[in-house]
């Protein structure tokens, strides 16, 4: 997968946007993660929040992955690349 990133909230979260075109079931999502162990904090149709690895990660339908604290856009890249080939 191809990614750019994003930092946002001053510079403590870092977002992995796909250079693909995706649509990830969210329902689905909410599944694959759930049986992971994640706790799921929030979930409609635009968006699913979870905890992961002491993160709150943020996943929406186009792909987009958000990981909060994180700066390292590298592993940002590499953990968002792992969970949507689980999710999708």
């Amino acid at each position: 997968m191809r990614f750019t990133t994003a930092r946002l909230c001053g510079g403590k979260a870092v977002m992995a946007i796909s250079a693909d075109i995706l649509d990830i079931d969210l329902a689905h999502a909410a599944e694959v993660i759930e049986k992971e162990g994640c706790t799921i904090k929030e979930r409609d149709e635009m968006l699913l929040v979870f905890e992961w690895n002491g993160m709150e990660v943020t996943l929406y339908p186009q792909g987009k992955v958000m990981y909060l604290p994180q700066t390292d856009r590298a592993q940002c890249i590499a953990d968002a690349t792992r969970l949507l080939e689980k999710v999708r």
